[in-house]
């Protein structure tokens, strides 16, 4: 009976090893993002975004390809993180930004208020925010990861043009701006991640 060096041994596990433990930190990652969904907490975006980071390069270091299991688990981690953690991370990156206090709209949106010749009015701008970012990383992230990242150029059009009576103001403006480009990189990291995986 023969046995194998102690280095070939490590050679062969570390890839699996590897790969167990890249599902692992997304689902963590992924838990961070369900917590802080009804009552944003910092902190667990900040835990989140840096095991979504870590998971990454996990899947950097292995040599090979993910095996079929690992990967299906990875591609369905990625696109629920894709999903849901770009609205928090969003929110975190636009009070980092803007660091304004501005006022939210009771349909998701924001106040913004103008001066008319009848005195000051408020009108809320960038409804549907919420439903419309889900929507946006969905589709990203899914486009991504099926190998045609050209769609992006289309999402970002139609949502630009579909925005663009909003977008008068420079507070919408500057809002716009930043929470789709967050949304957009936090959908595109994760989707990279089941890229990378897949090979």
């Amino acid at each position: 009976m023969t046995t194998l060096p102690l280095p070939a041994v490590l050679g062969a596990l570390l890839p699996i090893s590897l790969w167990a433990m890249t599902p692992v930190v997304s689902i963590a990652s992924l838990c961070c993002i369900v917590a802080t969904l009804r009552s944003p907490r910092r902190p667990l975006v900040y835990v989140a975004t840096g095991l979504l980071a870590l998971a990454i390069v996990l899947v950097l270091l292995t040599p090979h390809p993910a095996p079929p299991v690992f990967r299906v688990l990875i591609g369905i981690v990625a696109l629920a993180l894709a999903v849901l953690g770009g609205g928090p991370a969003s929110q975190l990156v636009l009070v980092l930004a803007t660091r304004s206090t501005t006022q939210p709209g009771i349909n998701g949106g924001i106040v913004v208020h103008e001066m008319t010749a009848q005195g000051e009015t408020a009108r809320e701008v960038l409804r549907g925010g919420t439903t419309i970012g889900l929507l946006e990383r969905l589709a990203a992230a899914a486009s991504i990861m099926a190998g045609f990242p050209e769609a992006l150029a289309v999402l970002v059009a139609i949502k630009g043009v579909g925005r663009f009576t909003e977008l008068v103001e420079g507070q919408a403006r500057e809002r716009f701006i930043i929470g789709t480009l967050t949304s957009l990189i936090w959908a595109c990291a994760c989707a990279g991640l089941y890229r990378i995986a897949a090979g």
